[in-house]
């Protein structure tokens, strides 16, 4: 787990940092609330340091107003590019490498022909106050503007725009984007 922990520090500062510099980082909140994030999904299913670390990850919850819980599937390379109001439905899939702006909202639809959760490709970009929702498939290579609602599927080398989303296929949609990919 330390390398995820490792692997997501590592897209912040584009260095790889020893443990005493990632305890020395979570002075960022953002950078603070993924390290509680990957220490609470380590040890969810250990009955001690368990119940700890979701308490430490709930207090943090309230504190930055990230909703993000241990049972989210998040690959490795998380960035969280500000702290605030950032709220993911549990059951959702995120690849690696995704960069998440503040106001984002991954959840859930809960009635239509797409009831249920996103799943999100490697190498996705989601700008500030951006709504995913439903039972969608995100590709690869995504960058989602800000302000976008996004209950289509999208196709991996796009850009999506919009409400309602309008969809723009563009080779390397993410260069510039998203650094220090692992």
């Amino acid at each position: 787990m330390s390398s995820i922990i490792q692997k997501d520090f590592y897209r912040a500062t584009g260095r790889w940092l020893s443990s005493m510099q990632i305890l020395a980082k979570c002075f960022s909140p953002n950078l603070h609330y993924i390290y509680c994030f990957r220490k609470a999904q380590k040890y969810r299913n250990t009955p001690v340091l368990g119940i700890f670390w979701k308490l430490v990850l709930r207090h943090y919850q309230i504190k930055y107003g990230f909703q993000i819980y241990p049972e989210t599937q998040i690959g490795e390379g998380l960035y969280l590019g500000h702290w605030g109001v950032v709220v993911i439905n549990p059951e959702t899939v995120i690849g690696k490498n995704c960069n998440i702006a503040q106001g984002v909202t991954i959840g859930q639809q809960n009635r239509g022909k797409r009831q249920g959760v996103p799943t999100i490709g490697d190498n996705v970009w989601i700008g500030a106050n951006a709504v995913v929702v439903g039972n969608i498939k995100i590709g690869d290579n995504v960058l989602i503007a800000p302000n976008a609602y996004v209950n289509i599927d999208i196709p991996s080398d796009s850009v999506v725009v919009g409400n309602p989303a309008q969809i723009m296929p563009k080779e390397n949609a993410t260069e510039g984007y998203i650094n220090n990919k692992v």
